[in-house]
This record gives C-alpha cells, structure tokens and sequence, in this order.
C-alpha cells in the first residue's frame, strides 16, 4: 500500500511516515502542495495524507484539484490534518472531497485507525 505525506513540517512529516512505514505502509513525502500535486500525477497511491495549511496551495486546494483531474488516484482517500477545527473549515474541506479530517494534536494510533479504516472501505466493491 502506497501513501502519499504531504506537510510542510520536516519534524510532523518524519513521524507520520516512521508511524506508518512501521505498519508496513510504502510511504512518498511532499513537502508543499505543489509538490505533492507533482507526486500525485507521477506515480499511483492508495490514500494521501495532507496537511491544511501548506506553502504552495494548501491540502483543501490540492485535494480540490485532485477530485478534478484524469489521474489514477482522483478517487483515493483523502486525510486532510490540520489545527483548524472550526466547522467552516470542515465543510470547505468536505465540498473539496475531503474524505477524512483528523485534528491536530492527534495520537499516531488515531492516525493509523484512520488509515486502516479508510483503505478497507476503499477495498469494498
């Protein structure tokens, strides 16, 4: 299984793909929005990761652009991390095609629970 990072934190980045690559996950870093944008045309992945508030285009702006496009993972899961919890920030994030939203601080087990809930459903016919 393949997943996309995408944060601008080096420190946040490190431990989401120490966290999952220790549960077997392959795991491919961005490090902005345009960069996972990139990364996202290139290569095929079965969920990515993105942080909220990134340089570039923010994780809503390249998950927008992703529900959008011809590529092989317009339909993959969508974790969008972010501080902002307020619900305006949800719903611009769900009509964006957010398929998930975790809040920071999480705990990397929430994370993984995420995850792994996320690509069983992504499985099913």
């Amino acid at each position: 299984m393949n997943i996309l990072v995408a944060d601008d934190e080096s420190v946040l980045r490190f431990l989401l793909t120490e966290t999952l690559a220790d549960e077997g996950y392959a795991i491919a870093e961005a490090e902005d929005g345009r960069q996972a944008m990139e990364k996202l045309e290139q290569e095929s992945y079965d969920l990515v990761i993105l942080d909220y508030m990134m340089p570039e285009k923010t994780g809503v702006e390249v998950c927008e652009w992703l529900r959008g496009t011809e590529t092989p993972n317009r339909d993959i899961p969508v974790i969008l991390l972010t501080a902002k919890a307020l619900e305006k920030d949800k719903e611009k994030a769900r009509a964006a095609g957010v398929t998930a939203y975790v809040v920071k601080p999480f705990s990397p087990l929430q994370l993984i629970d995420t995850v792994e809930s996320l690509l069983d459903e992504a499985k099913r016919p």
